[in-house]
């Protein structure tokens, strides 16, 4: 399922959301913990962002980062950026959390698609946006992007 490489023996992914500020920095810090507990965040670069400029500059959501503590993740070093068109020509997989954010990045191709394609419970479905909920919503979207994070792993330790 994972586009090649750029180039041999490195591999970047960016994570896309709305504003930057719950679910992409939320995927971004548990994809970082997950590489480097593999053994492979020396080969895999991650950096998230945001398809609207709104939080640029500002740490992620609070509520995020509280689910991300309580789930023995650091959250503190997230600050939110905006999306660049150039990604796609710079990154070797560009993930998108919902439906609208991957219209907004030009829908599906080669090497842009939905976070929750590698999600083994349900395929493709958004990550929904836990912003105007409350702590449950922050703390489902981490279940859901922590499995799909063990199986995209799982995937890019096959890469050599």
């Amino acid at each position: 399922m994972l586009p090649p490489p750029r180039e041999p023996g490195h591999y970047s992914i960016a994570v896309v959301c709305l504003g930057n500020i719950c679910r992409s920095p939320t995927a971004h810090v548990v994809l970082e913990a997950r590489l480097a507990e593999a053994g492979l965040d020396d080969r895999v670069v991650v950096h998230s962002s945001g398809t609207g400029d709104w939080h640029v500059g500002e740490p992620m959501d609070r509520r995020a980062a509280s689910a991300l503590t309580a789930g023995g993740y650091d959250p503190s070093r997230h600050r939110a950026r905006q999306y660049d068109d150039s990604w796609t020509s710079t990154h070797d997989l560009v993930l998108a959390m919902d439906a609208d954010n991957l219209a907004d990045l030009g829908g599906r191709s080669l090497r842009v698609a939905m976070f929750r394609d590698f999600d083994p419970v349900e395929p493709g479905a958004d990550v929904p946006d836990p912003y105007y909920g409350g702590a449950d919503g922050f703390a489902l979207v981490l279940e859901m992007i922590e499995r799909t994070t063990d199986a995209l792993v799982a995937e890019l330790a096959e890469l050599r």
